[in-house]
């Protein structure tokens, strides 16, 4: 690792005026991701701000129609969540297959929404249930937030601080983890909710995305049948060594065929 300097702030105000300070300084909560690129010295931040004593962050709760889970709110506590499991299943069910018992317990929503990793699993779920992220100076939605590959729309100093969830009528996902890293090759989240149908894809592609077709199939007829002749184009999507692109390809409709079972 470089040297940098480490600051551990209580509030959201004072995190933000430490990052708006230092254009070099970057956030930190689980550091799943962070930490082995400062091992590898991948990364050279001037300083860690470690958003982990904010209060502020914490906390999981339904308000009316709608789920909001805190950043820091950690895969275990998400698949755990009396709440979530009530009010969203599949949201419950996707947070307890990330990774393995280590990173469920070290890994938080607001880290691995703000990465966006193209394998990650919550940014299918916050583009399919149509979330909006909440930050210290905004809202966003989620159509507007997925910029491709370890992109997004945050702003340089702004921290997000929250993820509302529309909660809706079904939900499902579903996914091929790659059985070494179990980061997803493929993988569909579906939800029916009161404003339509939402198909988003993860890990096949440079980053999330959503898939027209398939929800327009749903939206017709909401079955594991109705997506299962949808053939997704190839092009553009990942290959490597795990599995071609039209591996991939093949494995998005398998993955919403099983989401839309998942739903019921």
């Amino acid at each position: 690792m470089y040297d940098f300097a480490y600051h551990k702030p209580t509030s959201i105000a004072d995190a933000v005026k430490l990052l708006s300070a230092d254009p070099d300084a970057r956030p930190i909560s689980g550091g799943q991701t962070l930490l082995p690129a400062l091992k590898h010295r991948l990364n050279k931040p001037s300083a860690l701000i470690d958003l982990s004593g904010i209060a502020e962050l914490r906390g999981i709760r339904r308000e009316g129609d709608k789920l909001v889970i805190g950043a820091l709110a950690k895969h275990e506590e998400v698949a755990n969540s009396a709440e979530v499991k009530a009010a969203i299943p599949a949201l419950a069910t996707l947070a307890g297959t990330i990774g393995d018992t280590q990173v469920r317990n070290r890994g938080t929503i607001g880290g691995s929404v703000s990465n966006n990793d193209p394998a990650a699993d919550y940014p299918a779920a916050v583009l399919a249930l149509d979330a909006t992220i909440v930050t210290d100076k905004r809202r966003i939605a989620a159509d507007d937030f997925f910029q491709g590959m370890f992109t997004t729309a945050l702003e340089p100093g702004e921290l997000l601080v929250a993820v509302e969830f529309p909660i809706p009528e079904k939900a499902g996902y579903a996914k091929m983890r790659n059985p070494a890293s179990r980061y997803v090759m493929a993988g569909a989240f579906v939800a029916k909710t009161k404003s339509g149908v939402r198909v988003a894809i993860n890990g096949a592609g440079p980053g999330v995305f959503r898939q027209a077709e398939m929800e327009k199939a749903l939206a017709a007829s909401w079955s594991p049948d109705a997506v299962a002749g949808i053939k997704q184009d190839p092009e553009g999507l990942n290959g490597d060594i795990h599995g071609s692109a039209e591996y991939r390809a093949h494995l998005v409709t398998v993955m919403a065929k099983r989401a839309v079972a998942a739903a019921g």
